[in-house]
């Protein structure tokens, strides 16, 4: 039985919820979310939770009520705090910068790598680190994945874009051996 869907989601102050037919809709300000739930879930709204509840007693009913009650739970948390994602930038000469719309990187190519930031995300360039904030969970994961596979880190030297959190093993070079 999930345990994740059991408990419910707590909205936080200045974000309304309504419920329109399957659609949860979570609106804080003039940014709106929706969450349709294709009424694999039953939801109830009682003032700042939300509630959701099996439809049925079949495995696919319980992945559903723990999956879409994570799913509003990181909506009600983007739109209250953000998401954010660190990545650092190893290398010599290796440096990023934000012009606009567009994250220019040097990464030890013969030409620089521009990536066009997308809708609703925010990225800043602050010395050797790239952060990455949004108000979607999966939108923050996926942009800081891509930036991440321009250059993944290697693991002899450890040059390369990767996440602030995340080590690098490192492996020894070549050693000459005897003959």
């Amino acid at each position: 039985m999930s345990r994740i869907g059991k408990r419910p989601v707590t909205v936080a102050s200045g974000i309304e919820v309504s419920l329109d037919g399957t659609t949860l809709i979570a609106k804080k300000g003039n940014l709106e979310k929706r969450l349709e739930t294709y009424g694999r879930v039953g939801i109830s709204i009682d003032g700042n939770e939300v509630t959701f509840s099996k439809i049925g007693d079949g495995k696919q009913d319980s992945a559903f009520w723990g999956t879409y009650r994570a799913l509003f739970d990181n909506i009600i948390t983007g739109l209250d705090q953000g998401f954010k994602k660190s990545l650092e930038i190893n290398g010599v000469g290796y440096r990023a910068a934000v012009a606009g719309n567009v994250l220019t990187l040097q990464l030890g190519f013969s030409h620089e790598v521009p990536y066009e930031i997308p809708a609703g995300i925010n990225i800043s360039v602050e010395k050797n680190v790239i952060t990455v904030e949004g108000t979607d969970k999966q939108v923050v994961g996926q942009v800081a994945a891509e930036i991440r596979g321009f250059r993944p880190p290697e693991p002899y030297k450890g040059k390369g874009v990767k996440y602030s959190d995340e080590t690098i093993i490192r492996k020894a070079g070549k050693s000459a051996g005897k003959k």
